[in-house]
């Protein structure tokens, strides 16, 4: 079985730009999406994805937190592109910044189209409790807030945000310790997320 074990992030300057390595862009659509994992149809999404000349599959659990069942398949690009083209409700289009701090990749989305305006950082980890690095540029944690997940971007993009989902405080972070606590702010926050 595939595990994603996943911490995102939103980001407090860009200073990471400097750091760069490697950026590519993508463009993603979701075959089995957000509406249907909300009304209880499915329990997982159904993505496709391409990226240069390159494309996958991806079916992940719906499941909340940083750890969610995951698998990833090539398909042939041009399977891709008539998937997207045919088969999905819109596409999702980014720019994958790829930045290493002490060893650790951070993949950084910047969101295009609809969500423009939305940049996030994504570690994957090998365990929920395993440290990793937090360069300055890092800000608050959005890991189990649903509304950042590529999925419900798709459906509800950035630019429909209110303010009010845009600024909430969601999180408390704990510098010394590199992890997070979870306030109730944040428990209130999912509840409605959740509902939405």
């Amino acid at each position: 079985m595939g595990i994603e074990i996943e911490r995102k992030f939103l980001l407090q300057s860009d200073a990471w730009r400097s750091q760069v390595q490697h950026s590519e862009r993508m463009v993603q659509g979701y075959l089995v999406g957000a509406q249907a994992v909300r009304d209880g149809t499915a329990s997982a999404s159904v993505r496709v994805r391409r990226a240069g000349e390159q494309a996958w599959l991806n079916i992940k659990s719906a499941t909340l937190g940083i750890q969610r069942d995951e698998y990833e398949y090539p398909v042939p690009l041009a399977d891709a592109e008539a998937m997207l083209s045919s088969l999905c409700k819109g596409a999702l289009e980014k720019i994958r910044h790829h930045v290493v701090v002490d060893g650790a990749l951070f993949e950084i989305d910047e969101f295009l189209g609809d969500n423009q305006g939305l940049i996030v950082a994504e570690i994957e980890l090998d365990a929920p409790d395993m440290s990793y690095p937090r360069p300055a540029w890092l800000g608050r944690e959005v890991s189990t807030l649903p509304r950042y997940y590529n999925v419900n971007l798709s459906d509800h993009p950035y630019v429909r945000w209110t303010l009010a989902e845009r600024d909430a405080v969601d999180a408390v972070v704990r510098p010394d310790a590199g992890q997070t606590e979870w306030d109730q702010a944040l428990l209130d926050q999912t509840r409605l997320d959740q509902s939405c």
